[in-house]
């Protein structure tokens, strides 16, 4: 976990998704070092979500506003259900609140296997290329970018990772009481816009915001978009 300073009171806490690291963030990270302290979650130790969710509440401070990607927004739904008094301000970016599909689920198992038989040979570009907007597909800079968090992160993050029990957390939305904020971007193919849509409906509070011409890589491929989004929402929160 690491922490870059500003002069502000307020501290955010930034959840990566599936095997990212802090480089999703690099493009938004000045921005968001102007609207407040910034730690940002290492979850290549991640295989269980409250193990993980209890971990960086002990690291945190007393409040703070959390910004989960993706998987990360798993994580930061955990931390607002055991912690919710700590959370002024929760953002679930490029998320959903639903379990995975039984076919997921059995592709998960075989990539375990499969790994651990193996080894781990990194995010394939095909996989990658689908996280993307279709203009961006072709960047190949990108795609390499996105690769290389990945092979850093490396196959006992991948197995932990996909060994995550994620269950339905549809019926404790409707429990979250601080501001929210869900984002979703247009060419989103990893996540659908109802996934999005049902969490910002359940949430008291929540406010949906929808990121045009990009794919389900929000942080990298729209930053200053959701900087702009982020500033926004906590100055019309208050928080």
């Amino acid at each position: 976990m690491s922490t870059s300073t500003t002069l502000t009171s307020r501290h955010l806490i930034l959840c990566p998704g599936f095997m990212t690291d802090r480089a999703l963030w690099s493009r938004m990270e000045a921005g968001l070092a102007r609207l407040g302290d910034c730690t940002f979650a290492d979850l290549s130790e991640t295989d269980n979500l409250e193990v993980t969710a209890r971990a960086l509440l002990d690291a945190a401070p007393e409040t703070f506003v959390l910004v989960g990607f993706s998987l990360g927004g798993f994580v930061a739904r955990e931390i607002v259900r055991i912690a919710p008094e700590r959370v002024s301000g929760l953002v679930l970016m490029n998320s959903s609140a639903r379990p995975p599909k039984p076919e997921i689920a059995k592709r998960n198992a075989f990539l375990i296997g499969h790994t651990k038989e193996r080894g781990f040979r990194g995010l394939s570009t095909e996989a990658v290329k689908k996280a993307l907007h279709p203009d961006r597909q072709a960047d190949e800079a990108l795609v390499r970018e996105i690769k290389d968090m990945a092979e850093r992160m490396g196959g006992e993050a991948f197995i932990k990772q996909l060994s995550i029990q994620r269950g339905d957390g549809r019926p404790d939305l409707a429990k979250i009481t601080c501001p929210t904020l869900v984002v979703w971007s247009r060419q989103d193919i990893l996540r659908a816009l109802k996934e999005s849509q049902e969490m910002a409906d359940a949430i008291p509070n929540a406010r949906l915001e929808i990121v045009e011409n990009c794919g389900h890589m929000t942080p990298m491929e729209a930053p200053e978009t959701a900087l702009a989004l982020l500033a926004d929402w906590l100055e019309k929160a208050g928080i």
